[in-house]
């Protein structure tokens, strides 16, 4: 499968992933009103988005600046070579 390119197709992609995880927030904190439940999901979301930019912008910049990576898979396939 060919790489988006088109400006409006990746807007609207990125659009949908958001929708698409208010959604399913608010499905859960719908299930389960509570502090504790809204704490672990917003900690959740956080140490997420942190490993993300981990396995993108750390790894390449100070770890290995030699190295690019195409997605998630590519990060465990060079963690796993490590």
């Amino acid at each position: 499968m060919a790489d988006i390119r088109n400006p409006k197709l990746l807007w609207f992609k990125g659009i949908l992933f958001g929708v698409l995880g208010l959604l399913a927030g608010g499905l859960l904190l719908a299930e389960m009103p509570t502090v504790r439940s809204l704490l672990l999901l917003l900690l959740t979301v956080w140490a997420c988005c942190r490993a993300y930019y981990f396995a993108f912008y750390v790894i390449e910049h100070y770890i290995d600046p030699t190295y690019r990576f195409a997605g998630l898979w590519s990060v465990v396939r060079y963690l796993l070579r490590k």
